[in-house]
């Protein structure tokens, strides 16, 4: 073998190595998210709007229980809609997990996250393969009906509507979250 083919080699392990590392990482720890480019509702934002009483709906999660939206009236709600390819939605996930394993029964709120099934090359399989990378302890829920997109108005991902202890939509965010921004969000809701 000549030195030419050892060094092409050599630059293959290295490389594959620091990818390695790269997505251990990543997987560790949740990355820094800039919520300077997350939206919050105004007036101009698409979809549906401050005030109003959000479409019910009844969905499967991934351990097969049913959840209706409507159920929920009575609680603060953070209703996350997201994709296992979105590179935004993969950061926010983490945070999403954090903060989940810190509710309280007394914070009354439920987090709700609703997989855009229909839009996964793989289907449910991608989003098991997803929970289980992230270590996602909270309910995924599988929008196999586009329900984001046809009766949310989800075009951009992740999109996150906070609904109020009445059951109508307090804010909706366009773009990732911390936990920081949750805890903000929630405690600003009656």
């Amino acid at each position: 073998m000549n030195k030419k083919w050892i060094g092409y080699a050599i630059a293959i392990l290295l490389i594959g190595s620091m990818i390695v590392v790269m997505v251990k990482s990543n997987l560790d720890k949740p990355e820094v998210i800039d919520t300077a480019s997350t939206k919050t509702m105004s007036k101009s934002t698409a979809g549906l709007e401050q005030g109003d009483t959000p479409p019910d709906f009844e969905l499967e999660t991934l351990a097969g229980d049913k959840v209706r939206l409507s159920e929920l009236k009575g609680k603060k709600v953070i209703l996350n809609f997201w994709a296992t390819w979105c590179p935004p939605c993969k950061a926010e996930m983490p945070h999403m997990e954090n903060y989940y394993k810190n509710l309280k029964p007394e914070d009354n709120v439920e987090l709700i996250s609703v997989n855009l099934t229909t839009a996964e090359n793989r289907g449910v399989k991608a989003v098991e393969e997803f929970v289980d990378a992230y270590e996602l302890t909270f309910p995924i829920l599988l929008d196999t009906e586009e329900l984001g997109m046809t009766d949310y108005k989800v075009f951009s991902i992740p999109t996150t509507y906070i609904l109020g202890t009445d059951g109508t939509i307090d804010n909706q965010i366009v773009g990732p979250m911390d936990e920081e921004m949750m805890e903000q969000l929630v405690k600003d809701v009656e």
